[in-house]
């Protein structure tokens, strides 16, 4: 037999509050026997109804398991590709710490939420990288998130055009032979300096790729750090000042099918994200049989009750008169 929750303390914590409550009533008859004559008889079968269903209730509550049962199980999963800007403006300011600190804190509880799910790593700016392929070790992605810095890629500007493409083709050439849905997180303050969106829009749309975009700062803008100063506009000779731009990333997820999302002084949308990705129905990986105990605390239960009604509509006197 095996115990579903084999909760040692509970019972063994519920079973002397039986033992001191019913010595109580017993005592109490004690006393009125010094008066009444009390039927011993009946009183000691009286207390061994009421034992036997209340073992009978700490059975069903350990969740006996009895048997065994099979149950198909179908394993389902989802690729999703993490396309996060590296550009000179993810360490503005106007999210604390930053833009890029605030999204590696970010990722690292969003991944929680996928434990089953293959996820990769693409980073970008005018240029993209495979920063990590598709994989199930959470341990390496975490690692690679720690590492996120803008000196990994050139620093010249933002085209949303590169991670999406390098995503599709890693997707399209994926050897794979199970069949998932396939989604990109495209993380950017989306500042597009690129070209137009509607060709890599419609191919990902065509290959069943969602992009699930997540911008990232204030439309009032922040300032972005360099060494002991903060970037200046040639233009003006004032500090430069980054905004997010949403109409870009918004354009990209409602083209894909995908959402839109955001992080900023109005909206913290990162549980939403995962919400929707959760919902994103996954392809079935494979399926299996597993095999099942039979939890049987329902007879054991029905049978505590049976006692117990019988105990209150049938009692046994205990007092000769």
């Amino acid at each position: 037999m095996i115990w579903a929750y084999p909760d040692i303390r509970l019972i063994i914590l519920l079973g002397g509050a039986f033992i001191l409550l019913y010595i109580f009533y017993i005592s109490r008859f004690l006393i009125i026997n010094r008066k009444l004559k009390v039927e011993k008889q009946r009183l000691f079968t009286k207390l061994i109804l009421r034992t036997l269903y209340f073992i009978l209730f700490l059975i069903a509550l350990a969740g006996p398991s009895i048997g065994n049962s099979f149950k198909e199980i179908q394993e389902e999963g989802k690729d999703i590709f993490i396309a996060v800007d590296l550009s000179q403006s993810m360490i503005a300011t106007d999210i604390g710490p930053n833009r890029l600190a605030r999204i590696q804190f970010e990722l690292k509880e969003l991944l929680k939420s996928f434990p089953s799910d293959r996820i990769g790593l693409i980073i970008f700016s005018t240029e993209a990288f495979m920063q990590l392929p598709l994989t199930y070790d959470q341990a390496v992605i975490n690692l690679y998130i720690d590492g996120l810095n803008i000196g990994l890629v050139p620093n010249l500007g933002t085209d949303l055009n590169t991670p999406l493409r390098l995503a599709l083709d890693k997707f399209e050439k994926d050897e794979s032979q199970e069949v998932k849905s396939k989604a990109i997180i495209l993380i950017s303050d989306g500042e597009h300096f690129g070209d137009d969106l509607d060709e890599i829009t419609e191919r990902l749309e065509e290959n069943g790729v969602k992009v699930f975009s997540l911008g990232i700062g204030t439309e009032s803008g922040g300032q972005m750090p360099r060494g002991n100063g903060v970037v200046i506009d040639p233009q003006t000779g004032q500090p430069a000042l980054t905004k997010l731009d949403k109409a870009p990333l918004q354009y990209i997820a409602s083209q894909t099918g995908g959402e839109y999302f955001e992080i900023s002084d109005e909206a913290q949308e990162m549980g939403s994200l995962i919400s929707s990705l959760e919902s994103l129905e996954g392809g079935v990986a494979n399926t299996r049989t597993v095999e099942a105990s039979s939890n049987k605390y329902f007879y054991f239960l029905l049978a505590a009750l049976g006692l117990a009604m019988m105990d209150m509509i049938l009692p046994v006197k205990t007092i000769k008169l």
